[in-house]
Order: C-alpha cells, then structure tokens, then sequence
C-alpha cells in the first residue's frame, strides 16, 4: 500500500450517477439471489458426484481447483448477504447469508457484519479493519511465493483453522484479518472457554457435520476430504489472491476510486478468485447496495465518464505486489 496522502473529500454519488441511475443500481432481485446460491451448492455437488464417479487424482486435483472456487463464492455470498444485496428482505439475507453460506466456511454473518461495515467506513485511514491483508505488499518475489506455497500446501489453512477455534473460544479478539489481538483471559476457567466455543462455533461444527453425514448416507464419506482439503489450501490461495487484488498496493487515503482496485476477470478467474463479479470492487466500494449482478453495469458507467481506467488482470496484479517499495 502507498504511503498516506491528503484525504480528498468524499466523493458524492450524486456527482457520479442519477437518482434514476442510482435506483436501478441498487435494485435486488431474490430471483438472481437464489439463482447465485443455488448455481454455487449445484457446482460443489457436481465436484462430489465426479469424484464419486470417477475416483482418479486428476478428478481430484480438478475438484479441489473447483471446490475452492465454490469455498469462495460461499463466502462472497455470505458477504453479499451481510450489505443486504443478495435478496430484497432482511431476514432472507441474514437466514440464507449465515446457515447456507457463512456457516460452511465458519464465518458467522454478524460478527463478520460489524467487522466489514468498519472497514467500509474506513477504507484507506490506519482503522481500516482489514488493513493488516494489504500491508505487507509490496514485497519481494521470494516472500510472494512463499506466501503462496503456504497456502497450497495447507498451512495457511491449518493457522486459519487454529485461530477460527481461540476467536470462538473468546481467547482472541475475532476478525477476518490477519492482526492478532488475545483478549483477557483473567478468571476465565477452561469451561467458559468451552462454553464460547460451542456458542460462537455451533453452526459451523454442525454444518461440517451434517455435510459429512449426508456424505456419509451416500456410501462415499471419503468425499468430506475433498471439501476439506480445497478448504485448507486452494480456498486459501484464492482468498488471498482475490485479497491482494482488492486493496493491495493501492493508495491510503478515503478516495474510492484510488483507496481501491477493479481486476479483470476471465473465465479461469471467475471460477477461482473472482466469483460473483467480485473483481468489481472499486464499484462495490463505491455504492455497497448495488447486488452482484449490477456492479459489471457500474464499472461501465464508471468508464464512461471517465472515473475509471481499464483494469488489470490478476498477473498483472501479482507482478505489482512484487515491486520494490519505492
């Protein structure tokens, strides 16, 4: 990330677009919210039924490329949901968003809530709730690659895992992001540990478990390690790629269309790091009530006015977190 610069005034979206153009943006639509978390369930059913099929390592190492994908695109309709834009009532976001998106990748909807709304308000200033993903870039090749490696060897994944158990037990201070804050643990005994565990993590051991029961009642329950392992290593990867490209080696400062990046996504990225047109995020950032399925429609107004440029693809991306800090 750039070194910080003199804050602009906050752009006004009424500078940018119409009242009308404003209206149709946001317009949500449950039938394109149910058509997005059916579309992505259908795919990892279909990984499941392949590999039952045909039981090869190339059909596995297909469907943990796809299954991570899938990880993903759970946990950009999980955030969807948290803004309010995956369906038109509150209560079908908060439902669907948490048990049948959040829950499979144990991120709870309203904690991750109050979490992201704060980086939204403070995108770009030192209180940006996330700012600790983007600020290790750039950095050099070598640490780049061992980053990498980390994660598709599982590592990433496996700390993840750690530290999702002591933010649900209270011993640390719960977050998406990569600070690590312990939190008081004075008086507390092993049974109020335990009892923030299973209060705070219920529905996600549920959820793993209830996967590998229905797995279990088809005969094939060896296909739980498929969702596992893409869950403990391409997941990972594809967070953290689609992390870099998001706020990586941008500017610090409150302008949304510079605090911010908008990636290029072709097929392979849409299936992998960039579901649900999520590579559009300097659109998001700038009017977060505009559903998935209207942010490629922003990016082009944006473009026609010219308030932004012709976005980069997810290499070049990963050449710019090599560069050398200036």
């Amino acid at each position: 990330m750039t070194q910080p610069t003199q804050a602009p005034p906050r752009r006004k979206l009424s500078d940018i677009f119409s009242p009308d153009e404003i209206a149709a943006l946001t317009a949500r639509s449950d039938l394109m919210g149910w058509r997005a978390v059916l579309f992505t369930w259908g795919v990892i059913a279909l990984c499941f039924v392949a590999l039952a099929r045909w039981p090869h390592p190339l059909t596995w190492l297909l469907a943990i490329a796809v299954l991570g994908g899938r990880q993903l695109s759970l946990a950009i309709l999980m955030h969807d949901a948290s803004h309010g834009t995956l369906f038109r009532s509150r209560r079908l976001n908060d439902l669907v968003g948490d048990y049948a998106c959040g829950s499979a990748i144990g991120v709870d909807l309203r904690r991750y809530r109050r979490h992201h709304l704060q980086h939204h308000v403070k995108t770009g200033t030192p209180d940006d709730t996330d700012l600790s993903l983007a600020a290790p870039f750039p950095t050099t090749p070598a640490s780049l690659a061992r980053k990498l490696l980390r994660d598709v060897a599982g590592i990433s994944g496996l700390k993840r895992e750690l530290g999702l158990l002591l933010m649900n037990a209270g011993v640390l201070r719960w977050t998406v992001a990569s600070d690590i804050e312990r939190l008081p643990q004075q008086g507390r005994r092993w049974r109020d540990r335990l009892r923030d565990l299973v209060r705070n993590g219920w529905k996600y051991y549920l959820f793993q478990a209830l996967l590998l029961g229905v797995l279990a009642a088809t005969g094939h329950a060896w296909l739980y390690l498929a969702w596992l392992t893409a869950y403990l290593t391409t997941y990972s990867l594809y967070m953290r790629i689609r992390s870099m490209a998001e706020h990586g080696c941008t500017e610090r400062s409150t302008d949304m269309l510079r605090n911010t990046r908008t990636t290029r996504a072709g097929l392979l990225a849409r299936a992998t790091v960039a579901p649900l047109r999520v590579n559009y995020h300097i659109e998001h950032h700038l009017m977060p009530a505009v559903p998935y399925f209207r942010l490629q429609a922003t990016h082009r107004l944006l473009r026609a006015r010219g308030l932004c440029a012709e976005p980069p693809d997810y290499l070049d991306v990963l050449a710019l977190m090599c560069k050398p800090a200036p």
